[in-house]
C-alpha cells in the first residue's frame, strides 16, 4: 500500500480593521482582514453582512462554498481528462446553508449545481457518473462534516 503524501499550505491572516480602533464596541469595530500567500495575490475579506461585515468583500462562508465548488470541478476535470472524456465547458451555481445556534453555528449542507458540456458524441452517462467519482476524490469535500450534494446537468456541444 502506498504511503500517504503530506501537502502543506500556509497563509498569513492580518486583521486590518484594527486601524479604525479596537473592539470596544461590537457594533462598530471593522471586520476587515487581509490574507497573504507566498507568491500569490492577497485576498481581502470581512464577516458576512449578517455579522456586521462589509457586503462588498468575501467572507469565510463564501470561501468555504467556493472551495468545495472549485475542488469538485478540478477533480471532475482531472478524472475526465484521465478517462479521455473531453469537457468543453463547466460552470457551477453552488450554494450553502449555515445554521446559526447561539453564538456559533455550522454549515448543514452545500449543494453544487455543475453544468457540464462535453464534446459532441461523448458518453453522457459516464459524464454524469463521473460526478460521484469527483466527489469521492475531492480533498475539501472529504474534509467537512456536512453533506455536499451535487445536482449535475450534463449535455453535449
Amino acid at each position: 500500500m502506498p504511503r500517504p503524501k503530506d501537502h502543506h499550505y500556509q497563509a498569513k491572516l492580518t486583521w486590518t480593521g484594527s486601524a479604525g480602533g479596537g473592539t470596544t464596541d461590537y457594533r462598530s469595530y471593522s471586520r476587515e482582514y487581509r490574507v497573504d500567500f507566498q507568491d500569490k495575490p492577497s485576498l481581502t475579506g470581512s464577516a458576512d453582512p449578517a455579522f456586521r461585515g462589509d457586503p462588498k468583500l468575501h467572507n469565510p462562508e463564501d470561501l468555504l462554498v467556493v472551495a468545495l465548488s472549485s475542488c469538485h470541478m478540478l477533480s471532475y476535470l482531472a478524472l475526465a481528462s484521465l478517462e479521455g472524456l473531453e469537457v468543453v465547458a463547466y460552470e457551477d451555481q453552488a450554494s450553502g446553508t449555515m445554521q446559526q445556534e447561539g453564538r456559533g453555528g455550522r454549515f448543514t449542507e452545500v449543494i453544487l449545481r455543475p453544468r457540464v458540456v462535453l464534446a459532441p458524441g461523448s458518453d453522457l452517462a459516464r459524464g454524469e457518473a463521473l460526478h460521484e467519482d469527483a466527489h469521492a476524490t475531492c480533498f475539501i469535500a472529504n474534509s467537512v462534516n456536512f453533506p455536499v450534494r451535487h445536482e449535475a446537468e450534463i449535455s453535449c456541444a
